[in-house]
């Protein structure tokens, strides 16, 4: 069975790019644009790691993730990692402190989201 990847990102060419570059490493990926989106998939379906961009509309990376560390049962365990084109305005440790787990510095480099993502899908059963 495949891993499934919930990607939240407000700009269609990365969402395409991304979509397609982890299609690729046999990933089933769902797309939507926003936090609050993010928090309905995650209520609704089992995902097993979140792409997470920071600076979205209606609510942003940081605040989703928080809920999403809310969660009271195991959905709130799940690998999210950050996206980010103002990577140089936070830390490991900022985004730690939210609930992320590893983040991603814009523009991507796809090698190294499939490594990222590898290496938090493979201790997944």
């Amino acid at each position: 069975m495949n891993k499934k990847i919930l990607v939240a990102e407000d700009s269609s060419v990365i969402q395409n790019l991304t979509k397609r570059v982890l299609t690729m490493q046999q990933y089933e990926v769902v797309v939507v644009k926003n936090g609050a989106q993010v928090i309905d998939k995650l209520s609704n379906d089992k995902y097993d790691l979140v792409l997470l961009d920071i600076h979205m509309p209606v609510m942003d990376g940081m605040e989703c993730a928080k809920k999403i560390r809310s969660f009271p049962d195991a959905r709130k365990d799940i690998p999210i990692i950050a996206i980010t084109g103002n990577a140089n305005n936070y830390s490991l440790e900022d985004f730690k402190n939210t609930g992320i787990n590893d983040y991603l510095p814009k523009p991507l480099n796809y090698d190294n989201l499939v490594e990222v993502v590898k290496k938090y899908l493979q201790n997944e059963n």
